[in-house]
């Protein structure tokens, strides 16, 4: 079947099962001469398939993972995603693409932050296990989480890298990271109660918490839904358009 004919084919088989597709996907990079394995290790969507193969996949995700691969290559430094609920924005920002990049800088630290340490925790907790599984340690199989460092919150890799997550509330003194992710960093509650008051807020946290976290070269990945002009993102928005003007 010639290279054609396979492109063609892997455009247009949107009515199998998502599981189904991702099988399709892999027998198509053996025919081309690839390897499934090195292919998930490279590219972040076909990482994504590999260790998850009920995703379903959206045109919005290749905008996501193009960024994320920008931001690995150390090409982009800020970034801003603004999507609504249930766009699986959390999941590929916060435990996903963590875990690729982690995969291929073991060495490296990852700060999260989130407007409540639950959460942070969450995301912690699945993406420590994802990095135990046989598919994760299948393509990355040099990161190994330290016997002694494995909260849920807070873990380190044998090569050094770690991984810290706090809520708003929570402290950081002395931690820092390469990737600082800030996922939802306003509750639906708190912009209900008292808008005003929590954009101000978040906005204090951010500039004496993630922001000043930053290590050398280390880049900011800000995932959340918008609330209104004021809140973080619309801050961050009007603080680099500023500086930009000056």
């Amino acid at each position: 079947m010639a290279a054609p004919d396979l492109d063609y084919f892997e455009k247009n088989f949107a009515f199998l099962p998502a599981n189904v597709q991702n099988a399709v996907r892999e027998q198509l990079v053996r025919l081309r001469g690839g390897d499934p394995v090195v292919e998930s290790r490279e590219n972040f969507l076909s990482f994504v398939r590999r260790v998850w193969p009920q995703y379903v996949h959206g045109r919005h995700h290749d905008v996501m993972a193009e960024a994320f691969e920008r931001i690995e290559r150390g090409e982009l430094k800020r970034c801003i995603i603004n999507m609504p609920p249930r766009s699986t924005k959390s999941r590929f920002t916060s435990i996903l693409f963590p875990a690729w990049y982690l995969g291929r800088h073991p060495e490296r630290k990852i700060f999260e932050a989130s407007h409540s340490a639950s959460l942070s925790g969450d995301f912690g907790r699945d993406l420590r296990n994802l990095v135990r599984t046989e598919e994760y340690q299948e393509i990355f199989p040099g990161v190994i989480l330290r016997q002694d460092s494995r909260a849920a919150h807070r873990w380190s890799t044998k090569q050094g890298g770690e991984y810290f997550a706090i809520g708003k509330t929570g402290g950081a003194a002395g931690k820092g990271g390469d990737l600082v992710v800030i996922d939802d960093p306003h509750s639906e509650q708190d912009v209900l109660k008292n808008a005003r008051h929590e954009f101000a807020k978040t906005w204090s946290w951010y500039l004496a918490g993630p922001r000043q976290r930053l290590q050398p070269g280390a880049a900011i990945l800000v995932v959340m839904t918008r609330w209104g002009p004021e809140d973080l993102t619309g801050q961050l928005i009007r603080q680099y358009t500023e500086t930009d003007e000056e």
